[in-house]
C-alpha cells in the first residue's frame, strides 16, 4: 500500500498539470480564433476533473501514456478553418513541451540544491520534488509525442487534415469517428510504440535532461517497474 501511495505522489500532480494544460490550451486558442465552444461548456478551467477521461488517466498512470477528454472545439466557428485547425490541434502538444522544459529547469535547479543540502530536512523535501520533476519530464514529452500521431482526433491526425488538399482532408476526416480504435489497435497489436515512439521518447528525454537523465530513469523504473 505505501508503495501505490508513493507512486501516486510522484505522478498526481504532474500528470493532471500536464492533461489539464493540454486541453485549456485547446480551448483558449479556439477562442482566440473565433470559437467560444469550451469556454461555454465550462472547459476553459483548471480544474482537472473537467476534463479527465477514466479511461485515459488509468492509461496514464499505470502503462506511461494516455489521453484526457477533449475539448470540444466547433471548427466551423473558426475564422479560417483549415488553417486555424491546424493551431488548435498544435496547443496541446506546444503547451506539453513547454511543460517539459519548466520541469528540466526545475529538475537542474533542485540537482543543485540538493548538492548544497545533501542531509536534513531540507534534503528530504528536495527530493521528492525531484522526483516529480523529471516525472513531469517523461509524461509530458510523452504526451507531447503521443498526441502527434496521424491519426484522428489526436493532435496530429488533426494537423495533418489541415495540412491536406480538401478532398483528402475530409477523407481522412471521416475517420475520426473510428480513431479511438485505429489508436488502440495501433498501439497494442503493432510494434509501432516499441518500435518508434518509445526510441524517439527516450532520445528528446535523455536530450533534454542531460546529466540529469538518471534522475528520469529512477523514477520511470520506481513507477512502472513489476
Amino acid at each position: 500500500m505505501e508503495h501505490i501511495l508513493a507512486k501516486i505522489s510522484i505522478m498526481l500532480v504532474p500528470a493532471l498539470l500536464a492533461i489539464t494544460l493540454h486541453e485549456v490550451a485547446h480551448g483558449y486558442i479556439a477562442e482566440r480564433l473565433g470559437d467560444p465552444t469550451a469556454r461555454l461548456l465550462g472547459r476553459l478551467t483548471l480544474n482537472p476533473f473537467k476534463h479527465l477521461d477514466p479511461i485515459g488517466t488509468v492509461a496514464l498512470l499505470f502503462v506511461g501514456f494516455g489521453w484526457a477528454r477533449p475539448v470540444p472545439v466547433n471548427f466551423s466557428n473558426l475564422r479560417h478553418p483549415k488553417k486555424d485547425m491546424i493551431w488548435v490541434a498544435l496547443a496541446g502538444p506546444l503547451i506539453n513541451f513547454s511543460l517539459a522544459i519548466l520541469s528540466v529547469l526545475l529538475l537542474k535547479a533542485l540537482t543543485f540544491l540538493g548538492g548544497i543540502f545533501s542531509s536534513g530536512t531540507v534534503a528530504a523535501v528536495l527530493q521528492p520534488l525531484s522526483l516529480m520533476a523529471a516525472f513531469s519530464l517523461y509524461i509530458n514529452v510523452i504526451l507531447a509525442i503521443f498526441n502527434m500521431l496521424p491519426i484522428p482526433p489526436l493532435d496530429g491526425g488533426r494537423v495533418l487534415i489541415g495540412l491536406l488538399p480538401e478532398k483528402q482532408g475530409d477523407f481522412l476526416a471521416r475517420f475520426e469517428a473510428f480513431g479511438f480504435v485505429i489508436l488502440i489497435f495501433v498501439i497494442f497489436a503493432t510494434p509501432v510504440w516499441r518500435v518508434l515512439l518509445q526510441p524517439v521518447i527516450s532520445f528528446i528525454v535523455g536530450m533534454m535532461a542531460g546529466s540529469d537523465i538518471y534522475v528520469v530513469v529512477r523514477v520511470v523504473n520506481f513507477l512502472f517497474s513489476h
